[in-house]
């Protein structure tokens, strides 16, 4: 096992250690040979523009790979969960952790507090604060529990606004937090407002798993319920994504009609039910959803970026 000292300045000094397998540690030419790009392992690759700057993309990829379940890991750890070399993801951690980004315990890695300004910056510059939160609030404040706005980014549905008085334990809706779009009532209203071709894309290659013994793993039965999300523009789910999760959805639109993202509210199963969310809560949803959207053409900004 090596170690490798590297210098931030006269004060500071990081060590850095690269567990050697019993291999010697890959090249500069060897990385470049592999053209590692920092994606995970199995994930498509799509077309890139000459300029891509795969340096780049290799450290997101490492940020990207901290999760609940990793926490912490070790260099060699990050490099297989990202398809890194060693040494390549060695380099990305030296520039994160001079950045602030990233820090070391040990042989473990860690996300540093700074991260979150990279998701702060976007919640500000965009005036999510400003625009969506005064609407959830209200929400929250006429019916209790939860409400969340949610856009689509690839096969998960990403939060961008939440508010809540709930304290469960239980999956946590908080922005930034990303889950399956098939298990979500967002998600669902977000890949009903898709063309058929853009659907085909999403189930093409999609691992259904089950997160809880009522969720829907059937591509087939999928497909039909996200039809009937079209057909009825609200989507309904129950204990699909976690046990304890009765939620309601309705899609905002842009000016053109089209669906840019999707608005909830949800509380729990063992005290509301589907029927009593359609009942109760959808008419006002349908109001709010129809404000937020009135909203976004006084800010284009948020419109646009909401709407990619």
């Amino acid at each position: 096992m090596t170690a490798h000292h590297w210098t931030r300045n006269k004060e500071t000094r990081l060590s850095w250690e690269v567990e050697k397998c019993g291999m010697p540690e890959p090249s500069e030419r060897h990385d470049q040979g592999k053209k590692n790009t920092g994606r995970k392992r199995g994930e498509a690759v799509a077309e890139r523009p000459a300029e891509f700057v795969e340096a780049l993309a290799k450290g997101l990829a490492i940020i990207e790979s901290f999760d609940v379940g990793s926490p912490e890991m070790t260099l060699s750890e990050i490099a297989r969960k990202v398809g890194l070399s060693p040494a390549a993801a060695r380099r990305s951690l030296i520039t994160l952790s001079t950045l602030g980004y990233v820090g070391q315990s040990n042989k473990r890695f860690h996300l540093r507090p700074k991260i979150m300004t990279l998701g702060s910056a976007f919640y500000y510059s965009a005036r999510i604060d400003e625009v969506l939160q005064p609407f959830l609030r209200d929400l929250v404040a006429k019916f209790g529990d939860a409400s969340s706005v949610g856009t689509l980014d690839g096969k998960d549905v990403i939060y961008i606004a939440h508010s809540s008085v709930q304290r469960a334990r239980r999956a946590a809706a908080v922005v930034g937090a990303r889950y399956p779009a098939y298990a979500t009532s967002l998600g669902r209203v977000l890949l009903a407002g898709l063309s058929e071709d853009a659907l085909d894309a999403y189930f093409d290659g999609l691992v259904i798993a089950p997160l809880t013994s009522k969720t829907i793993t059937d591509p087939v039965a999928l497909r039909a319920e996200i039809d009937a999300v079209r057909e009825a523009h609200y989507s309904t789910t129950v204990d699909q994504l976690d046990y304890g999760i009765t939620a309601l959805a309705v899609p905002i639109r842009a000016v053109d009609g089209r669906t840019i993202a999707a608005l909830n509210t949800s509380g729990y199963s063992g005290m509301i039910d589907a029927d009593y969310l359609i009942r109760e809560r959808l008419p006002e949803m349908r109001v709010v959803a129809s404000s937020i959207a009135q909203s976004l053409t006084r800010y284009p900004a948020l419109a646009t970026v909401i709407g990619q």
